[in-house]
């Protein structure tokens, strides 16, 4: 399996749960918090300031920065003389590129289809469902009332815009910034894992017979 798997996600449409499924039915890596463990861990930065950060937006100049940064081949560059908000995110960045270099994995949310973009390996899934179906699912996991539930499904899905939408050039939860939108409020979660089985057998075998078919006609 060559398969680089990421999923953003509504809160509450199950995509964490997904997500963890699928890693284990494949036996790969599976990267949620795990990302900001490898990224503290590889650049020595507390990995309480990868938490504070998770997730939320900051300024412009950082965005171009680590945009540049990449474009130049410096993905490497030293972090020393970074302030401590742009050492985090461009951390993160390194840790995800390095993950995707290494195994075939599953990982959640913080760009990471951004990141990966240029990767063949990559399938970037979107998870979402209706509103009823996370309030649900948010009110039976945290002991909310439905008003609580759908207040915190609001605010955490507004960071996750955010963050997503500063950073790359896409839309968070358009169909169009993934290769694959799955509703699980219809689909289920078994109903979502057996998709996104069923995808990755697909573009494995896709991607095979593309290889079959250069090697034929390059001679």
């Amino acid at each position: 399996m060559r398969t680089i798997i990421t999923i953003g996600r509504q809160y509450g449409s199950g995509g964490h749960q997904i997500g963890k499924a699928v890693s284990d039915e494949y036996g790969i890596g599976y990267y949620d918090k795990e990302l900001l463990d490898r990224a503290a861990r590889e650049s020595g930065i507390g990995k309480e300031l990868f938490e504070n950060q998770d997730e939320k937006p900051t300024s412009s100049f950082l965005y171009s920065l680590v945009m540049d940064t990449y474009s130049f081949g410096l993905g490497a560059s030293p972090l020393s003389d970074m302030p401590l908000n742009q050492k985090v995110f461009l951390a993160q960045f390194n840790a995800i590129r390095k993950i995707a270099e290494e195994e075939p994995c599953v990982m959640i949310g913080r760009c990471s289809d951004y990141a990966l973009a240029e990767n063949p390996n990559l399938l970037s899934i979107f998870i979402h469902a209706d509103m009823q179906t996370r309030i649900r699912r948010i009110a039976a996991k945290y002991d909310l009332t439905d008003a609580r539930a759908k207040e915190k499904i609001e605010k955490i899905d507004k960071k996750r815009a955010s963050y997503y939408n500063y950073y790359t050039s896409k839309r968070w939860g358009d169909a169009d910034s993934y290769r694959l939108t799955l509703d699980s409020g219809v689909l289920g979660i078994q109903g979502c894992i057996e998709t996104i089985k069923k995808a990755v057998e697909w573009k494995e075998k896709s991607d095979t017979d593309k290889k079959m078919i250069y090697d034929v006609t390059k001679y």
